[in-house]
């Protein structure tokens, strides 16, 4: 076994998964496993820079981080950061912060290394089940991008676009600087529009309409099926490989889009950082499940941030 810690640093969450892992057999021990929301990502598609608070709050997840990564004694460590700072001017700011706190350098991959993790570890727990008809269609949706990838047992053909929960909110539900609520006809087309004109340019590279099993992983997901689970409190356990049907989902986007920020934050399994972002995440992944004619998604708990653990083992 080779204790190893992975961090994947995306748009709106930056995450920490520390395991024993044996890539000759599988076998997989979770040692600590946490998330913070610090909105990297915040004011990057209006000004192509990472804002200042936005790193601060980032650098001091990474800060928290170490601390957890020096006392369980991890042997290998991988960085790894996606949409908003590959997209950011001034990345190298957030590299040397990361390398000072870590001591690690942090891996600003493509969206196509991004969608071989999120498959990975989506996958690699499902691949022996019979229930679930092949391939497989992985949708990770992100803060700033969104990743589709088709496979068996490997990749057969990923491709990354530029739609994600936040990405979507700062440019079609705020005005004035504040989110609309609830929003207006109007914004929710406009949403809708960029959705699917990037599931047009995934369809060049990613044949959806093969798919047979739908896995949808990252906390647009995963949020939407606590919803619909009833929960009162976020519990992963019910969550991972939860299947929630597309009229469930359609319920429940309608009921967040018809909702107010206090409505939403009075449902105790959002996540006081995704109030504002949800609304966008479910409406991406309604309309996924409509443009690939899935009657249902199954959730994951496991993805990219478990990918890259395995990456490293």
């Amino acid at each position: 076994m080779t204790r190893v810690a992975a961090v994947d640093c995306g748009t709106n969450s930056i995450r920490l998964l520390v395991a024993d892992l044996d890539p000759a057999t599988g076998a997989f021990t979770e040692l600590d496993r946490r998330m913070t929301i610090v909105r990297l990502g915040q004011g990057v598609d209006r000004t192509g820079r990472l804002a200042e608070e936005a790193l601060e709050r980032t650098f001091a997840a990474c800060r928290e981080f170490a601390e957890v990564i020096r006392e369980l004694k991890a042997e290998r460590v991988r960085f790894v950061a996606t949409s908003a700072s590959r997209d950011a001017e001034n990345r190298e700011d957030f590299v040397r912060g990361v390398v000072d706190i870590l001591g690690v350098e942090p891996e600003v991959i493509s969206g196509d290394q991004e969608a071989e993790f999120s498959f990975t570890g989506a996958t690699k727990e499902l691949s022996g089940r019979d229930d679930l008809a092949r391939p497989f269609l992985v949708v990770d949706i992100g803060g700033g991008s969104t990743e589709f990838v088709v496979g068996d047992d490997h990749v057969r053909a990923a491709r990354s676009v530029d739609v994600g929960c936040v990405r979507m909110t700062e440019r079609h539900l705020v005005a004035e600087g504040a989110v609309v609520d609830p929003p207006t006809p109007e914004r929710i087309a406009a949403i809708r529009a960029d959705v699917e004109a990037a599931l047009d340019l995934a369809e060049e590279t990613v044949p959806l309409g093969e798919a047979r099993t739908l896995v949808g992983l990252a906390g647009s997901v995963t949020t939407v099926a606590a919803v619909a689970l009833g929960l009162t409190e976020y519990d992963w356990t019910r969550i991972h490989h939860a299947r929630i049907s597309l009229e469930q989902v359609r319920e429940i986007t309608g009921k967040l889009l018809a909702a107010t920020h206090e409505q939403r934050a009075a449902i105790p399994v959002i996540h006081p950082g995704r109030v504002d972002v949800i609304c966008a995440g479910a409406l991406v992944l309604q309309a996924v499940m409509e443009r690939v004619g899935a009657h249902e998604v199954v959730v994951s708990e496991h993805d990219i941030l478990d990918g890259i653990a395995w990456s490293v083992a």
